[in-house]
């Protein structure tokens, strides 16, 4: 995946389990470390059915989507990244897709600091959604 000036919209899952930690995914390309499931709208797609498809693209699960708590510009990307609050239907077992190597959940102590924001807008969302830079 390479830069270029095309803006995009994605749309990013926050998924806390039981144990109150935090799903991030490990993408095998590029260097990007560990996010949010999700990824950039295809034409013609709701936000919600982008969602909906990127996870189960990457994790191979069917997700409910409870609400979206925020919308972050990413300056580097030139893109706005949509967050919502999901669930992921039970029963699952995770198996990722090529693009990804590896997942993990993650306490929220332990997040990067632009994750971490995400997860703490998301935990305290009173129906008024966020916006922020990165």
């Amino acid at each position: 995946m390479a830069y270029d000036d095309r803006y995009r919209l994605s749309a990013h899952g926050i998924f806390i389990n039981q144990d109150e930690k935090v799903l991030l995914v490990k993408a095998t390309y590029g260097d990007f470390g560990w996010h949010f499931p999700g990824g950039s709208l295809e034409p013609g797609e709701t936000i919600h059915e982008a969602l909906i498809r990127e996870c189960k693209e990457e994790l191979d699960v069917n997700i409910e989507v409870l609400y979206m708590s925020g919308m972050y510009f990413h300056l580097a990307f030139h893109s706005h990244a949509c967050m919502f609050r999901c669930n992921i239907i039970t029963p699952y077992h995770i198996k990722l897709s090529f693009e990804h190597s590896d997942f993990g959940y993650f306490n929220i102590d332990q997040l990067e600091p632009s994750h971490k924001l995400r997860v703490l807008d998301c935990l305290k969302f009173d129906g008024k959604v966020r916006s922020g830079k990165l």
